[in-house]
């Protein structure tokens, strides 16, 4: 055997894997499909949040926060069920929030990671106490974002390729896993040619080789099914309606499932592959770097959101606070789209855009063109789907605007008078500083946080009164996102077989494990916690291997 480990995947998991490992002086063999320009995988196109308990950048924004609050909102979020598909992933949670209240931040402050100050409030909930939801803001975004988490882990990577301890061999397809009486051995796949694609851009599949290669430790950390669209829909859940027909994609085409189908074929045990997570406030990128590129809009709490047939959705469907509910509800509707309208107002204040490259202040940490945020100008990422998305319409009165909605969705499903009503009864909620509407009450009670009062919150206002700038409203399509079922792994990140026995010599990491466990989140995501997850399953696994 020429390697000691062989990692499947050259994304965030893998690339905090491989760094755990090489520190034991074990040499490694790092297969990825893509070409070397998408090294890092989907991590570099992220927003770069992670989710933090009871931070010194909590505590400095006033928030009071513990690791028994967030358990206790984990749980609810989560709603594990007693079975024995839920048995690791609750087990992985419980470690993983300990994590995130202990050590997690240190630890990434020790790999030169820093903080933008102002914590976000993701994924509000609007349920009770013990309900789905983050309690508190907890959404900290690494200065730098995306790049900046993968930046540490690629350095020693690049290292240790450098020196000759890791080999890292890009288009190399890993089609089956080798085994030899119920022991993983080694893989055999693909070499694809050679390929100039961008990242993210997609790549020939064309093969020009093979391969086979053995080692004791096979870990494999090759994503979830986001960018297949059919294998997603083949595991959509009842309980979230009828899976969409049409769908933006918020991962690359390569984030496809097919070494989930080839572990699975070796034994490992997939659970909850019908647990999953995607976006209901996708816009069509206008510049697209992938078929189907969606980008996922970061509202805060103002807009009025509709269904495609112009009805306001109900409590607690409000931009931000429950991803799910409100994915159900739309899919109940019928139609795979909805409805934001909202004024200049508030998209020069509430809106922000997913994605590393949608942000090039914060990408690029520029303190001046962070501050330039709070100037009353709309964002340049948003002023230009304005003006060149084709989901985007303005209009000076809402007549126009209700006109221009129906011509952009190509039918007539949206009543005037009937949005007209809608409209009016949310703005005579204005007239005093409490409301029966609990949208607007959400809305004031957004204003108690500084952080949202600064940065994330237009001030209360009338949608139609024409001081407060044009009306706007934007279409909005489902984007799909992340896998939270995956391989059942114990906590050293062991993939187990059937009888939940560990499978010798198999491994996974990141989102091909549920981001640990097979379901660390169960249903229901707080936010943050991707990237994290990726992070705390590749350290633990790989120091784990490390110590074999």
């Amino acid at each position: 055997m020429e390697f000691d480990v062989i990692v499947i995947g050259a994304g965030l998991a893998g690339l905090v894997t491989v760094s755990e490992i090489v520190k034991s002086g074990k040499k490694v063999l790092l297969l990825d499909q893509e070409p070397a320009t998408s090294f890092g995988g989907q991590a570099w196109w992220s927003f770069g949040g992670l989710f933090l308990v009871d931070s010194p950048e909590q505590r400095w924004m006033g928030i009071k926060d513990s690791r028994e609050t967030a358990w206790q909102d984990w749980l609810g979020s989560a709603d594990f069920s007693s079975g024995v598909n839920d048995y690791w992933g609750r087990r992985w949670a419980e470690a993983y929030v300990d994590f995130a209240a202990g050590e997690k931040r240190s630890w990434l402050h020790s790999l030169g990671m820093w903080f933008f100050p102002v914590v976000g409030w993701a994924e509000r909930g609007g349920h009770l106490a013990e309900g789905h939801g983050n309690s508190v803001p907890r959404f900290h975004i690494v200065w730098g974002t995306g790049p900046a988490i993968l930046d540490p882990f690629a350095a020693q990577v690049q290292a240790a390729i450098q020196r000759g301890q890791v080999d890292y061999r890009p288009r190399h397809q890993v089609d089956e896993l080798l085994t030899h009486d119920g022991t993983v051995t080694g893989v055999k796949g693909s070499i694809l040619v050679p390929s100039h694609a961008n990242r993210g851009e997609p790549s020939s599949r064309e093969v020009i080789g093979d391969f086979e290669f053995y080692a004791p430790a096979i870990v494999i950390s090759s994503g979830g099914i986001g960018g297949n669209h059919d294998l997603v829909r083949h595991n959509w859940p009842d309980r979230l309606g009828k899976p969409p027909k049409t769908m933006l994609s918020g991962v690359p085409s390569h984030v496809d499932g097919r070494m989930i189908g080839a572990a699975e074929q070796a034994g490992g045990k997939l659970v909850n592959r019908d647990r999953m997570w995607h976006y209901t406030e996708g816009i069509k990128n206008w510049n697209p770097i992938w078929e189907k590129h969606g980008i996922r809009i970061l509202p805060g709490p103002s807009s009025i959101w509709l269904d495609a047939t112009g009805k306001r959705f109900q409590t607690p469907n409000f931009p931000g606070f429950d991803t799910l509910g409100t994915l159900k509800a739309i899919q109940e509707t019928g139609y795979d789209y909805s409805w934001f309208i909202l004024t200049e107002k508030v998209i020069r204040k509430e809106f922000a855009l997913s994605g590393s490259e949608q942000n090039p202040d914060l990408t690029g940490k520029s303190v001046w063109g962070v501050l330039s945020r709070v100037r009353k100008t709309v964002p340049e990422p948003i002023r230009a789907f304005l003006d060149k998305g084709e989901d985007f319409v303005t209009a000076g009165t809402l007549q126009e605007l209700v006109e221009g909605m129906n011509k952009l969705a190509g039918n007539h499903l949206l009543d005037y008078g009937s949005i007209e009503r809608q409209v009016l009864a949310r703005d005579r909620e204005m007239d005093n500083r409490f409301s029966k509407d609990l949208q607007i009450a959400a809305l004031r009670n957004a204003s108690y946080y500084l952080g949202d009062r600064i940065s994330r919150t237009a001030s209360p206002h009338k949608f139609l009164d024409p001081r407060n700038g044009p009306l706007i409203a934007v279409r909005l399509h489902i984007v799909s996102r992340k896998t939270l079922g995956g391989f059942q792994t114990d906590l050293s990140g062991r993939v187990l077989n059937q009888a939940g026995e560990p499978i010798t010599g198999l491994y996974a990491v990141g989102e091909a494990a549920g981001f640990g466990g097979g379901g660390l989140h169960g249903y229901r995501a707080l936010e943050g916690t991707f990237l994290g997850g990726c992070l705390f399953t590749g350290r633990k696994t790989g120091i784990h291997i490390a110590k074999t």
